[in-house]
């Protein structure tokens, strides 16, 4: 069986998705539903069981010697950027982590986990998935510092060349509607436009950038999924590696592609960025992908233009999840 934690949510409903379309339904889904429509990620998909993510990390420490796990691909996390509770992110994105991967690395189960791009902080260091640098990064959110911890931690005991860490740029795509302040700037746009027929983006408070003119890795949430899957087929793969295109797009791009696949005109107004994260505000982002490439990935990358022709035409238009 393969466990896919935050199975609901957004990266994790689409590596069902995959995972379904090559032929794979014993799949065991964790996550936590709540009182939002996350739920609606899962209709269409086809797997074996749904169980509490409490219940899961009960059964794992435990050792439920009823569980019978392939491979434990954790995507779930509180992915929120802004999150101000420290001891819960400590609790839910380090310490569950930890306990699963002691598990996996006991009972020789595959385990690939979702760390995150936020971890490089401003980018001072760069953007290299060099496990040597990892103690030189310094995130600049209680997030990116949750899965730096464990980062550090796997590297402080040498279980780097047992696991699989991914470092998640900015990524974008169907089933995402659920994640409210945290959907991408995709999702956000269509819906202003929708409503008002504009773009919000926020004004550069640095010279070396035009307003707009702030940069990401933006990636298609269908290359993410096939950049980790790679990794359960390859079991010999190990470390931290990038999930990224490796090409750095602007702010204006993203939106002036959105509004050409509505077949509208660009209409963008500046706005106050709120003080609380002009200091934590990232400016330029982009993973070499390198250590990818070099570890045998070789699908093509989708470009910005073809994600989000694709996104608008085939999703958020006729409002369809992955699987439906």
């Amino acid at each position: 069986m393969i466990v896919v934690t935050g199975g609901a949510g957004f990266i994790g409903s689409a590596i069902v998705w995959r995972l379904n379309q090559l032929g794979k339904d014993d799949i065991l889904i964790v996550d936590e539903l709540g009182e939002d429509e996350k739920w609606k990620n899962l209709v269409g998909l086809n797997f074996a069981d749904y169980l509490d993510k409490g219940n899961f990390i009960d059964r794992i420490i435990d050792g439920d010697p009823d569980l019978d796990i392939e491979a434990i691909i954790h995507m779930g996390a509180c992915s929120s950027t802004t999150e101000k509770d420290a001891d819960y992110l400590m609790h839910n994105n380090f310490k569950y982590t930890q306990e699963l991967a002691k598990y996996c690395i006991g009972n020789n189960v595959r385990f690939i986990y979702a760390s995150s791009a936020a971890t490089y902080g401003n980018g001072e260091q760069g953007y290299d998935d060099n496990e040597k640098e990892l103690n030189t990064l310094r995130p600049m959110n209680m997030y990116g510092y949750s899965k730096q911890l464990f980062d550090l931690w796997a590297k402080k005991n040498n279980l780097l060349n047992k696991l699989v860490g991914l470092k998640f740029f900015n990524v974008y795509g169907p089933n995402e509607f659920h994640k409210a302040d945290m959907r991408s700037v995709v999702h956000k746009a269509y819906g202003q436009i929708k409503e008002t027929g504009k773009v919000n983006l926020f004004k550069s408070y640095k010279k070396d950038y035009e307003d707009g003119e702030q940069m990401r890795d933006f990636i298609y949430v269908k290359d993410a999924v096939d950049m980790t899957l790679f990794f359960l087929e390859n079991k010999d793969k190990n470390g931290i590696f990038n999930i990224g295109t490796g090409n750095a797009r602007t702010w204006n791009d993203l939106v002036t592609i959105l509004f050409k696949s509505l077949n509208k005109q660009v209409n963008v107004e500046y706005i106050e960025m709120p003080e609380s994260i002009r200091d934590k505000y990232q400016y330029f982002t982009q993973a070499n992908l390198h250590k990818l490439f070099e570890a045998g990935y070789d699908q093509p990358i989708t470009s910005l233009e073809d994600g989000i022709n694709d996104y608008v035409k085939n999703y958020l238009i006729q409002e369809k999840y992955l699987g439906t």
